[in-house]
């Protein structure tokens, strides 16, 4: 099993490096560190980013409540940081994250849990007992 994130010494990473978009947002997908699995996405500003950082816990920016949505701080589901990587571009985030129970507010393991096949909606997994 991979170490959890620990911020040993000061950063020097410099958030605003990152190409947000004209909210101030970059999105983030959220990936499974031992495994793989991809979890979910969501949005970090460059205060998120730096909390994330800073703590190990992954800190999203909510949209909807206009605040940080610190990863499991209410529900329990925590994600620790493992690696934080930037692709290319530097417009998008992928946290590595180990995640204690479901990533999904719909109590499943991941938010993609529905593919398309042959046209259709397939539900691939049933949201995990509590």
């Amino acid at each position: 099993m991979q170490k959890v994130f620990a911020m040993t010494a000061p950063t020097t990473f410099d958030a605003s490096t990152l190409k947000f978009d004209a909210a101030g947002l970059i999105p983030c997908i959220a990936q499974e560190a031992e495994t793989g699995e991809v979890l979910m996405m969501a949005w970090m500003n460059a205060a998120a980013v730096q909390k994330t950082l800073e703590t190990g816990r992954v800190t999203y920016w909510s949209r909807s409540r206009q605040s940080f949505w610190i990863k499991g701080e209410t529900s329990g589901h925590l994600q620790h940081l493992v690696d934080l990587r930037v692709d290319c571009d530097r417009d998008c985030l992928l946290a590595m994250v180990r995640q204690e129970g479901p990533a999904c507010h719909t109590n499943r393991r991941s938010c993609f849990y529905t593919a398309i096949r042959e046209g259709d909606e397939v539900e691939l997994m049933a949201p995990m007992v509590p």
